[in-house]
């Protein structure tokens, strides 16, 4: 297995853009445009390879690798008290704990 298979690649439609933008997000900020998504995605992965390349050759550390991460469910979210407040109350009216509540509205932003 190559050092570059262990992050996490990104390719997608943009509208926007009116084409297919490939991302490493832990590597680098910028990223691939093209038509052709196959095409993206090959040059995606040669730029994960070049940039791990220059992170070696500068004597740099990697970051954290993202592909075939686990997660375990669980983290902390800081949304300050009126917030907090809030979702208290809303999920108080529907009977349900304040975590349900939240994990349906993350569920319903994150799937739209």
């Amino acid at each position: 297995m190559k050092k570059s298979d262990q992050y996490l690649k990104l390719v997608e439609w943009s509208d926007e853009d009116d084409c297919y933008i490939g991302r490493i997000p832990s590597l680098t900020l910028g990223g691939i445009h093209g038509d052709d998504e196959k095409k993206v995605y090959a040059e995606l992965c040669e730029l994960a390879d070049e940039l791990i390349e220059m992170y070696e050759t500068e004597g740099d550390a990697l970051p954290t690798p993202t592909a075939g991460k686990n997660y375990s469910g669980k983290f902390n979210l800081r949304v300050g008290e009126e917030l907090h407040k809030q979702l208290a109350i809303e999920s108080l009216k529907v009977s349900e704990s304040l975590n349900t509540y939240c994990v349906k509205a993350l569920k319903e932003k994150v799937a739209t």
